[in-house]
């Protein structure tokens, strides 16, 4: 077995590239994960990041972007169909442009971390 070295979770994860050996492709589609690396043969199953990843991205995106908005719409106080036109296009980039990476530090980090569903235990008689 290959002992190897703990990966950057930023590096990895802007890569898209395997937590463990920071070579393998970990998606097989543009947010698929694939089964397993095809470098060090790393199960993926671990990973769950559910929505996570488009919550936050959705959350940073919107909050840059209504602040870059309402500055535009202040200073040069355009037409809404400029902001239809111009905005709303460079929003959905940046979020379709952000999404995966994310993703893939989510990964990254429940690799390091060892994430692992919760299990119940009991500290005294409660559950019985």
């Amino acid at each position: 077995m290959t002992d190897y070295p703990r990966l950057s979770t930023l590096k990895t994860g802007l890569g898209c590239k395997c937590p463990r050996c920071g070579q393998g492709p970990l998606f097989k589609g543009y947010l698929t994960l694939r089964e397993a690396c095809p470098n060090c043969g790393l199960s993926y199953g671990f990973a769950d990041p559910a929505d996570g990843p488009a919550f936050f991205v959705m959350s940073a995106v919107g909050l840059v972007g209504m602040i870059l908005l309402m500055v535009i719409d202040f200073t040069m106080k355009p037409p809404i169909w400029v902001h239809a036109v111009v905005t709303l296009p460079i929003l959905i980039a940046l979020c379709l442009g952000c999404l995966r990476p994310f993703k893939a530090w989510l990964v990254a980090e429940q690799y390091v971390h060892k994430a692992a569903p919760p299990e119940f235990s009991s500290n005294g008689k409660h559950g019985d």
